[in-house]
This record gives C-alpha cells, sequence and structure tokens, in this order.
C-alpha cells in the first residue's frame, strides 16, 4: 500500500519529532542552527547567541544575526548545507521542511527537536519553553515569559479605552502573482486582534488565501497593513491603494496603508508586546496613537526619526529595524 505525499510527509515528520527528541544528549547543544526567525530571536533573548552557528532566511533579527552562515529558507532546507556546519541540534518549528530532508539529518545523528509554532500568546510561551529546554536555560526562560506578559500588558491596559475596533486587512505578497489576505489562527490575526483592531476576515477563512475583489469590497476594510518589504511586491503605496479591488473600500478611500517591519509584525516572537504597541499606535487605539492618512513613512523620515532618537538617548531605538 503506497502512501500519499501528505502522509508520506507526516509520517517523516513524526519520525523526526521522535528521533530528535531521543537524540538530545545530556549537555546542552554547543552549535545549533535555528531555522525560524522566531527561534533565533529567543536563542538571542535566553542569551545563548554564542551558540549559533547557522540560521535560515528568516532569521532577520536581531541584526546579529545576519551575519551568520545562512542555511536557506526554512521549508527548501538542504542536508548538505546543514551538516556542512557540524551542528549538535537543529531548531526547528514544525512547519520545516521537506520532510525528507529532516529524516536525512536525523540519520545523520543531528537532534531535530519540532518546536510548535502556534501564533497565540500560549504558544509563544510554550515555544520559549521548548527552545529553553533544548538549551537548558529555563531560569533565563521564566524571566523572558515575564518580560513578555508584562510587555503585552502595558500594551492590553493602553488600548483598553480605544472607542471601536478599526477594520484591519493585512495583505501578504509571496510573488507568484496570487497575494494573500490573512484569515484567522496566524500570527498577522493574531497581532490585530490584540493591537484593538478587527482583522475583517478572521471568520472568512484560516490561514492564507488568495482574496477576490468581490471578497475585498465585501470585507470593507478601513485600514490596510502589510510588511515593508512586501509592498514594494505589491506595487507600492499608491499602485496598491489604487487596485480595483482596494479602492473602493473604505481604506482606499481615506488611502490608510500602515507597513510595518516584517520580523516585529509576523515572527511572533520575544517582541510581540513592542509589535502588539506598535500597530496599535499606527491603529490609533492606543493613546496618542493617531494615524496620518497613509501610515509609510519615507526611508528618509524613518532615518530622521531614528536620528533624533539616538540623539536623545545615546543609541538608536530599539524598532528601528527596517530589515524587512
Amino acid at each position: 500500500m503506497s502512501l500519499s505525499p501528505a502522509a508520506l510527509g507526516a509520517a517523516l515528520l513524526a519520525l523526526v519529532a521522535v528521533a530528535g527528541a531521543e537524540g538530545l544528549v545530556a549537555n546542552p547543544p554547543q552549535r545549533i542552527i535555528s531555522v525560524d526567525g522566531a527561534l533565533t530571536e529567543i536563542v538571542y533573548a535566553l542569551d545563548a547567541a554564542d551558540r549559533l552557528v547557522g540560521v535560515d532566511t528568516t532569521s532577520l533579527y536581531p541584526p546579529a544575526a545576519e551575519e551568520l552562515p545562512k542555511v536557506g529558507y526554512k521549508r527548501a532546507l538542504s542536508a548538505e548545507g546543514l551538516l556542512s556546519l557540524s551542528p549538535d541540534v537543529l531548531l526547528a518549528t514544525d512547519d520545516a521542511g521537506p520532510p525528507e530532508v529532516l529524516k536525512q539529518i536525523v540519520l545523520a545523528g543531528v537532534p531535530v527537536p519540532m518546536i510548535p509554532d502556534q501564533p497565540t500568546v500560549a504558544g509563544l510561551h510554550e515555544k520559549i519553553a521548548a527552545v529553553a529546554d533544548v538549551l537548558d536555560r529555563a531560569g533565563a526562560a521564566v524571566e523572558l515569559s515575564a518580560a513578555v506578559d508584562a510587555a503585552l500588558g502595558e500594551a492590553r491596559a493602553a488600548t483598553a479605552n480605544a472607542s471601536r475596533k478599526p477594520r484591519v486587512l493585512f495583505l501578504l505578497h509571496v510573488g507568484s502573482g496570487n497575494d494573500l489576505a490573512a484569515g484567522r489562527d496566524t500570527a498577522a490575526d493574531t497581532l490585530i486582534r490584540l493591537a484593538g483592531g478587527e482583522n475583517v476576515l478572521h471568520d472568512a477563512f484560516q490561514s492564507y488565501k488568495p482574496l477576490s475583489a468581490e471578497a475585498a469590497l465585501a470585507a470593507a476594510p478601513e485600514v490596510i497593513l502589510v510588511t515593508e518589504r512586501n509592498l514594494k511586491g505589491l506595487g507600492g503605496e499608491d499602485a496598491l491603494l489604487a487596485r480595483p479591488d482596494l479602492a473602493a473600500t473604505p481604506a482606499g478611500q481615506a488611502r490608510r496603508l500602515v507597513s510595518m517591519d516584517g520580523p516585529l509584525l509576523l515572527a511572533f516572537g520575544p517582541r510581540l508586546g513592542e509589535a502588539v504597541a506598535t500597530l496599535a499606535r499606527h491603529l490609533g487605539t492606543i493613546q496618542g496613537g493617531a494615524p496620518r492618512a497613509s501610515e509609510q513613512a519615507s526611508t528618509e523620515e524613518r532615518r530622521d526619526a531614528a536620528a533624533r532618537d539616538a540623539g536623545r538617548t545615546g543609541s538608536p531605538p530599539a524598532n528601528a529595524v527596517t530589515t524587512d
């Protein structure tokens, strides 16, 4: 009896998870490869970055991560490139792959503990605890989780008095000609709701799916949300807001566009509280956060703002990263 590709992939991932868990040695691994942006941020936040020997292309923060050897995209890994770095362990989320490559890595003697990746606050805590378990950094994980909760608590308190929930549409450019919109069970959906907004497609579908012109008009978003890098792929501010499927929406008519740093917006890592507060300011759900007609600042504006902040504090602001 032959297995379907999906069933084969699931079986291989199960083998990887079991073999990875059983293969972890008692001593904390000293050579780590991380193939997920949030996992990489967690490693840094747990003060274990000195053990990183490689990362994937989604690992864009902190800036020091970009100086590490790259092993490709998390869903299109190559065993040869990974094994050439002689890792003690490969940190990966349950959407990494292909499964055949992960199996090769396990069979080569490198444990691959599969870290759950759920875009919820509870899921983030689970992710932090799982990475800390591999790195033997349980104490640091408790402190990190407490810091995440404190930041989220501040953001929640700041948005508690918002008079209404702006209706937000998140668009993701994937380079295939079919731009995707975020439904429920996505990082964008959770972040929008934590920031006091309403994802207009939360009840429409799950995950990311193409959006028809009819569906966009029916959703009637008041704000279009994109990453800074995706904005270029979507045609830029003027082209995006002039698209037939968006121009007649309240967001298109009011030119309400918000663009944010991609790793901050979508990684769903230790900076979640910062991401929520940043988006809330853009949406106007946080005190002092009334947005402009378009929230896409020019490169010059961002540079000038960073320079002003640096002059006041002696160092660049923590959210002055524009890699995505």
